[in-house]
């Protein structure tokens, strides 16, 4: 029986291992790129199974794998983007893919370092939809985030053009105009305070249909006004489209006297 020494063990990667006879004694020397070792047995020994015990071996060097934490911002349109990308263990300059659920993968046409924990990839994804992340140290240690973190959605398109929606009767009560943007779940809002102001407009606008309407347009003025104002398209996905309109109001002109 004896001692048998195996220096610079690079790896153990689940293959059959055959060392020594059975009973011998098998000692493993650390090397340069150990890796995580596990109990087991070591097949075709000469004499018996003997069992290869790696609890209590310490001073193992680890691989060092990159990790995710966060990307900003999580949606994206088809064009260019930067995107921020939050986590530990990056080596300069590391690769970044972007991994559709469908499979595709696409890299990043540049990759900035900032530092171990933050970098910056620029993704160009033609196609909608969610994406995974996956980052590549040099060294070859790589992670893939659990989730599709990014999501690639076109922005909310304005189907009425922008400019004068009408000139409506002063004091006029119903349905003024409505408006519309395709998109997935658009809602509609005001981004400037003059249609739904009562002092000025005085209308409402329905978030879900983009239908305005009043119960006294212009409120209390009787003088012809135009009203500008800015409305703003948001999606589901939180991405917004603004477009600039107007809505005038007139008045009828009333004469009285006597002309002989």
């Amino acid at each position: 029986m004896s001692e048998i020494k195996v220096n610079a063990l690079k790896k153990y990667d689940g293959s059959t291992i055959t060392i020594g006879e059975g009973g011998d004694t098998v000692t493993i020397t650390p090397g340069i790129v150990a890796t995580t070792l596990t109990s087991g047995t070591i097949p075709n020994a000469r004499y018996g199974t003997p069992t290869f015990d790696a609890s209590n071996l310490t001073n193992l060097p680890a691989e060092t794998k990159p990790t995710i934490g966060s990307i900003s911002p999580t949606v994206i349109t088809n064009d260019s983007t930067a995107v921020t990308i939050t986590g530990t263990n990056y080596v300069s300059i590391p690769t970044v893919d972007a991994i559709s659920t469908t499979g595709a993968i696409v890299a990043a046409s540049a990759v900035s370092f900032t530092s171990a924990t933050v970098i910056v990839a620029t993704l160009t994804l033609p196609t909608d939809g969610t994406y995974f992340i996956r980052i590549e140290n040099n060294d070859g240690n790589a992670v893939r985030s659990n989730t599709a973190l990014l999501t690639v959605s076109d922005n909310p398109v304005w189907t009425t053009g922008s400019g004068s929606l009408g000139t409506i009767a002063g004091n006029f009560s119903g349905t003024v105009a409505t408006v519309a943007a395709s998109g997935e779940s658009v809602t509609f809002s005001e981004t400037t305070s003059v249609l739904t102001n009562a002092s000025q407009a005085n209308c409402s606008l329905n978030s879900s249909t983009g239908v305005i309407t009043t119960s006294d347009f212009g409120g209390s003025s009787t003088t012809p006004t135009t009203y500008n104002f800015t409305l703003r398209a948001t999606d589901s996905q939180g991405q917004t489209a603004d477009r600039a309109f107007s809505l005038t109001s007139s008045f009828a002109i009333t004469t009285s006297g006597r002309f002989d």
